[in-house]
């Protein structure tokens, strides 16, 4: 019995939220895919895969077993790219998603020394602060910031993403400087896409109500008003970090902060074939960003 051809095929079908649509990927029948799926659940004596003529969905059960079975073909596929890497070169065209300011701040400025150690690479950088699906729309990888825990995909650490709270000298010197989490509301605050803060203090984690005059979609904007002075904003240290160390911008309330999980990822799907090219760029974001990147390098964190 192919246990692992099960798997994949199972892997497939969740992904493509079709049985028939699964079939076409895998050049099988929709009949052979019903009949690898059904094998599988009596193998394991449970069901995996409500089925109805509209719809496809996990069972609570199917849900945990998915989760376990992208990340042992994920293994197995990267193992076996490991291998295959030493003889391959790094070639073809490199889809990658970024958000829009990192992706302008810290990926573009960094391409040449990739593009000129890769010259059979081209890359197709795509920057966008909405969520991308990186299978449906064809990226071979995405830069992401977040808190990836639960994701399905497979996620490199590049780097942490410390989140802080700052202000303009003359925005303080105009309104005074909060000495605690209470005296926050009564400040202007300027964010993006957001009704409150979380944020990890020494109490624990608390949120903060935004209010002012501003409302954007558009984290750029935000920079843009904090430096104008027009009030408080919660800024990562890799969009301020050389106006926190000019002074151009002053940390307040240095005890609270975002939480710790957050952190800059590469993420690429895990039913893929890891290509030469993926791993060449994941590898040379890893070694220049690191554990103390470069845009954290003299700040008091």
């Amino acid at each position: 019995m192919d246990r692992f051809g099960d798997l994949d095929v199972f892997a497939h079908v969740v992904t493509a939220r079709s049985m028939s649509a699964a079939a076409r990927e895998l050049s099988l029948s929709p009949a052979v895919i019903s009949k690898r799926i059904r094998r599988l659940e009596d193998r394991l004596g449970v069901r995996l895969l409500q089925r109805t003529t509209r719809q496809l969905s996990l069972t609570e059960a199917g849900q945990g077993f998915y989760e376990r079975v992208v990340s042992i073909l994920g293994s197995i596929e990267e193992a076996e790219a490991w291998v295959a890497s030493g003889a391959g070169q790094a070639r073809g065209t490199l889809r990658v998603s970024a958000p829009t300011s990192f992706g302008r701040m810290h990926v573009a400025p960094h391409l040449k020394p990739f593009l000129d150690a890769n010259p059979a690479v081209n890359v197709e950088l795509i920057l966008s602060d909405g969520f991308v699906d990186i299978i449906a729309e064809g990226f071979d990888l995405a830069v992401r910031i977040a808190d990836l825990r639960d994701s399905s995909l497979v996620a490199k650490r590049l780097a942490p993403n410390h989140r802080v709270l700052c202000a303009t000298p003359g925005y303080l010197a105009a309104n005074g400087n909060p000495e605690t989490i209470e005296d926050l509301p009564r400040h202007t605050l300027v964010a993006h896409n957001a009704d409150q803060w979380r944020l990890d203090g020494p109490e624990g984690q608390v949120s903060v109500r935004i209010n002012g005059p501003l409302r954007t979609n558009s984290s750029e904007v935000v920079r843009e008003a904090l430096l104008a002075g027009v009030g408080i904003a919660l800024r990562s240290t890799w969009d301020v970090g050389p106006e926190l160390k000019s002074g151009a911008l002053i940390r307040v309330l240095p005890d609270y902060s975002v939480g710790k999980r957050v952190a800059v990822y590469a993420v690429y799907p895990s039913r893929r074939h890891m290509e030469q090219k993926v791993r060449a760029f994941v590898d040379y974001l890893a070694e220049l960003y690191g554990a103390t990147p470069y845009w954290d390098e003299g700040l008091v964190l």
